[in-house]
Formats: structure tokens, C-alpha cells, sequence
């Protein structure tokens, strides 16, 4: 069983899981206080209706509509050679601010290119209200119906958040839509948030820092007095020390285990991560505190099955964190959990380096789903990449394809096995669906041009 494995985020110049790189600033409060969430209907969140109009791609004649509806605004494109398929795009995470703003889908020209018509919601709400954006993305859905016709199919995908928003959609909604494509998504769910905690607790162990006085919640001393004395114990800002190794070591086994591009995931993430501890264990959304660190297993080598004595002292000298149990609701509340039980085909894209929703997402996915006898409507994919979401178009367009026809004619696409240990490891991992290289990948020459 994949136990829990370290999740980072990115730095990518498209961030489409955060507003900006982190908090945009740590809270006051002393160590270990947690923040009182708001009531999200509390919150006076609002749509700039004049940001919601928008043109036609250059080259293509569209039909496009705008608005809001629910308290959400939303987008609407139909091609003059509308084929009668729509598909719903699901944003990710904006941040915490009061603004709700729309995003159009990144393969937007493809799609309407071949004829579909797509919509987008910007969701009633901020914060990471997976809940709320599934009902809005769902209620956006019913509203196509009325304005430009009943689809002949639907299909639903989202990037970060709104990956995790896509999954959920295609369980809680299985019979409204026919194929689903979560990119970069959140598809282990809570699991996302204990590897924050995760690599926060274990760097400052290593540090030097007592049990009884690790952090988890982040506030102002925490990132202005004690991360820097952590970056500095460990050698993060030069050349790892011995200590050092040993957090990135961790932080490997807890994100899916050895793998190509990892050395460069873990330079571009490492200072990044520190700002993830969470301010509040709720996450604004949830009953009580969603994070769990009880059963994480902090590794240096990749013998799953025994801990060294080295290994065993480090486990027992870091903090652990018990998750609520008002938070382990099932459905449309909180944090929703993805459990693997669509009952549509589904496409899942992820990068193996992505530290901000690590690869191992994808792998928790890949098991609860073959747990639930579905693994046969699940394909995943590896790109070669270490940006959260840095996917180029080119490969997010072959992937919806290749969903399409699996639909249309049932003939299920390739993927990557990606809980083969020695597959995952292996130099040319993740070169199959990669489409022109990266110039830090040292494959580039290996990769599809």
C-alpha cells in the first residue's frame, strides 16, 4: 500500500492551482495556533461583470455568452460547427481573495476547432472549496442546457484544484457526464495537505528542533525566525549537508518514490514548501482539521518494508497530527474525497515533478481506484516536466482526444504504469506522451518532438 508520500507546488509562470506562489502572507499568532475559519457564505465574494466578456478566438466564428448565475460568473463558447458535445473546464485554486474570476481552458482553440463547445465557472467561491465548485461547475452545466441545447455528450475537466473538482464530478455525477480528464488534480485529496505538514515537520527534526516544539501552523515567527534557521542547519540555501540528504531523501519516498527530474523538482520546490504549512488545519472549508500525519512513514532509502535504526529515531522524533473525525464526511462536504468509483472512462495527466500536488496523487489514485474494480476506466499519464501544470497544449490536447475516442469507439488509450516501482524509476519514464523536451531534462532527445 502506497503510504503517504510528500506532496510539493509550483513555481511555473501559469500557476493554476494558486493565485500566487504560497500564502500571500503568513498569519499572526504564536506557534501552534490555529486561525478561526470563516463561514464561506459569510464572505462577501463578488464577480466583476464587466471583466466576463470575451472574443472570439482569431479564425474561428463562435457563439458566447456570460454572466452569473448562482453567484457564480461564467463563460460560455459554441462553434458555428457545434458537433453537439459540450465540455465543462474546472479552474484551480484563485487564493482567498474576494474576487471570483472565469479562466478559459488552455486547449480552448482545439476544441473549438473540432467543433466543441466548452463552459466555465468561476464558482460562487475562493479558498479550496472543492464542494462548492463541483455544484457550481454541475448547476453551470444545466444552465448550457437551457440557453443552447441539450449536449449529445459531456465532458468534464480542470487543472490543480479543479482536477480534483473533475474526479469528484465524475463520481458524485457519473450519469450527467461521458468522460472525464483531471490534469495536475488534487486526486489524493486530503493527502495533499498531510505531506505539507509532512515536510515541514521532518525539516525541522532534522534541524534540530524538539519534538515538543516542532510547528504546524504557519504564522510569522515560523517563516521569518524559524525557516531560515532550518535552511540554514540543513545547507537548502548552498550545498545540502548530510541532514539536508536526508530531507530530500524523505521527501522523494513520500512523492512517488525515485524517479526522472527529481533532483531539479526538489532544488525549485524546497524553499517553496515551507510556505504550505497550513495557517489553519480546516483549510476555511472543512468541519475541524483535515491533516493526518499519523501513519506517514519517513523513508531515506527505498526499502518500503523495514526502517533502519536511523530511519526508526527519525519517525519517532517527529510531531504527529491527528485529523478530526467530523472531517471524514463523505460526499459534497469539506475536503471531498475521491475514492476511485467513477463509472466513466477517465484520462489523468500529471508531471513527475510537480512537488506543489506531487505525483503521487496520481498513484493514490491509480490504487484506490483498481481497490474499487475500476482500474479499467482509468488511464494515467506522465509528462516530463517539473512545473505544476506544465503541460503544453500539444499534450493536453492529445490526451482529450484519445478520451474522446475511447468514448466514441471503446477503444481504451495507453498510459503509463505508474505503480511499478522500477518502471517509475526508470531513466526514460514518462517519455511516451511528453511532446518536445524540456531544456533542463537531460531525455530531451529521447522525448516525441
Amino acid at each position: 500500500m502506497l503510504k503517504k508520500t510528500v506532496l510539493a507546488i509550483t513555481l511555473g509562470a501559469s500557476l493554476i492551482f494558486t493565485g500566487s506562489v504560497g500564502l500571500a502572507a503568513p498569519p499572526a499568532g504564536g506557534k501552534g495556533v490555529t486561525q478561526k475559519a470563516q463561514n464561506q457564505n459569510t464572505i462577501p465574494y463578488y464577480v466583476d461583470e464587466s471583466k466576463l466578456p470575451f472574443e472570439s478566438p482569431k479564425g474561428i466564428e463562435t457563439d458566447r455568452y456570460w454572466g452569473v448565475h448562482k453567484g457564480a460568473g461564467y463563460r460560455i463558447e459554441v462553434p458555428k460547427n457545434w458537433n453537439g458535445e459540450l465540455v465543462l473546464y474546472a479552474h484551480g485554486f484563485r487564493g482567498t481573495g474576494l474576487e471570483l474570476t472565469v479562466s478559459n481552458p488552455r486547449i480552448r482553440g482545439n476544441l473549438l476547432e473540432q467543433g466543441y463547445a466548452w463552459a466555465a465557472s468561476s464558482y460562487s467561491t475562493n479558498g479550496y472549496d472543492v464542494a462548492q465548485g463541483v455544484k457550481d461547475t454541475h448547476a453551470l452545466g444545466s444552465l448550457f442546457n437551457g440557453k443552447v441545447g441539450k449536449p449529445s455528450r459531456t465532458y468534464i475537466t480542470g487543472h490543480s484544484m479543479g482536477g480534483h473538482i473533475t474526479a469528484v464530478l465524475a463520481e458524485q455525477y457519473s450519469n450527467s457526464y461521458d468522460g472525464a480528464l483531471p490534469m495536475c488534480g488534487v486526486t489524493g485529496d486530503t493527502e495533499l495537505f498531510d505531506f505539507f505538514t509532512d515536510y515541514n515537520v521532518v525539516a525541522q527534526s532534522l534541524s534540530g528542533i524538539a519534538k515538543e516544539d516542532q510547528q504546524t501552523i504557519l504564522d510569522a515567527e515560523y517563516v521569518g525566525g524559524t525557516v531560515p534557521l532550518i535552511k540554514d542547519k540543513l545547507g537548502l540555501d548552498g550545498n545540502l549537508n548530510d541532514e539536508g540528504q536526508k530531507l530530500k531523501s524523505v521527501t522523494m519516498n513520500l512523492t512517488g518514490g525515485q524517479r526522472p527530474l527529481f533532483d531539479t523538482a526538489f532544488v525549485t520546490y524546497k524553499d517553496f514548501l515551507f510556505n504550505q504549512l497550513p495557517p489553519q488545519g480546516d483549510y476555511g472549508v472543512a468541519a475541524g482539521n483535515v491533516v493526518n500525519t499519523t501513519d506517514s512513514v519517513y523513508q531515506f532509502d527505498d526499502d518500503m518494508s523495514t526502517l533502519s535504526p536511523e530511519e526508526k529515531a527519525l519517525n519517532e522524533a517527529v510531531v504527529r497530527v491527528v485529523s478530526d473525525p467530523q472531517t471524514k464526511q463523505q460526499g459534497l462536504t469539506g475536503v471531498p474525497k475521491v475514492n476511485g468509483t467513477h463509472k466513466i472512462p477517465m484520462v489523468s495527466l500529471h508531471t513527475v515533478g510537480d512537488l506543489f500536488v506531487p505525483f503521487h496523487m496520481q498513484q493514490i489514485h491509480v490504487e484506490r481506484t483498481e481497490a474499487n474494480g475500476n482500474g479499467d476506466i482509468l488511464v494515467t499519464r506522465v509528462i516530463r516536466d517539473v512545473e505544476h501544470c506544465g503541460f503544453n497544449t500539444t499534450e493536453e490536447s492529445e490526451a482529450f482526444t484519445d478520451l474522446t475516442k475511447w468514448v466514441e469507439e471503446g477503444n481504451k488509450p495507453e498510459g503509463d504504469d505508474i505503480l511499478n516501482p522500477k518502471v517509475v524509476a526508470d531513466e526514460h519514464f514518462g517519455t511516451e506522451f511528453t511532446r518536445g523536451y524540456r531544456a533542463y531534462d537531460p531525455e530531451k532527445y529521447h522525448t516525441h518532438e
